[in-house]
């Protein structure tokens, strides 16, 4: 299968690394350029491309507005561009679009082709998912309420409630769910700031706890403690995290 791919970015540097990229696939026959959303909307419209790399964050006209103008229905298969956006990553996270974080890795890049062409070749539709993610932008929920997790070549939905406890891997985040650990790729804090605080508790710079599955908190030295969990799992909070953690141990009553 041939492919017509189109590159939307305001950076001319940006366009430079995807086209380099894409050019290396053989699979890909024609790449198309826009640098700002009209343009990319006029290209769309009249070449209907098979896959639309598109920037997130570009003046005037943003990436969210480029699909709500075209409209989810018409849109080409779409993968997302976006330098840590939090918002936007978690985002992508819950309705399982794909997306890349700038600056884009070959590997990474390499890897998201392939599922967009696994996608385009399965005939799998994601206008429902795109018209999904543009609800979630325009009446955005405070907090995630489920992930969906990549595995392999499938996706599976994570209900937050389930999990408990996170820990930090470098740009990923292990998510503990009894037995059974998945990673996910977002940083601690963009993801901390998408959890209810009245769920979950920081308690380390590497460790965020589901409250509801805390079975023991015991003090240790230099205002640490100990916190063992339903599951089994004991974790130690760091001093940083005290006053927040006694806050939480205190009786409202």
């Amino acid at each position: 299968m041939q492919l017509t791919a189109l590159s939307v970015d305001d950076e001319p540097l940006a366009r430079d690394g995807l086209r380099m990229l894409l050019a290396a696939d053989a699979q890909v026959s024609a790449i198309l350029e826009a640098k700002n959303g009209p343009e990319a909307i006029r290209i769309i419209r009249e070449r209907r491309p098979d896959l639309v790399f598109l920037d997130v964050q570009m003046p005037e006209m943003d990436g969210f507005s480029v699909v709500q103008e075209v409209g989810p229905e018409r849109m080409p298969p779409v993968v997302f561009v976006t330098a840590h956006d939090q918002y936007a990553i978690r985002a992508f996270e819950i309705n399982a679009i794909d997306y890349l974080l700038k600056p884009v890795t070959e590997d990474r890049f390499r890897k998201t082709l392939e599922r967009a062409k696994a996608r385009l070749n399965t005939g799998d539709e994601t206008n429902g998912r795109m018209i999904s993610l543009l609800e979630a932008i325009a009446s955005p929920s405070r907090y995630v309420k489920r992930l969906a997790i990549r595995s392999g070549s499938r996706t599976f939905f994570l209900n937050i409630e389930e999990i408990d406890w996170i820990q930090a891997a470098e740009n990923y985040v292990e998510l503990h769910v009894g037995t059974a650990c998945h990673l996910l790729q977002v940083t601690m804090t963009a993801l901390e700031a998408s959890l209810d605080p009245q769920v979950f508790l920081r308690i380390h710079r590497s460790a965020i706890v589901n409250a509801g599955r805390i079975k023991e908190l015991q003090p240790a030295s230099h205002g640490e403690y100990v916190f063992i969990l339903k599951c089994g799992a004991r974790l130690q909070s760091s001093r940083s995290y005290h006053d927040k953690v006694r806050a939480f141990a205190s009786n409202p009553f």
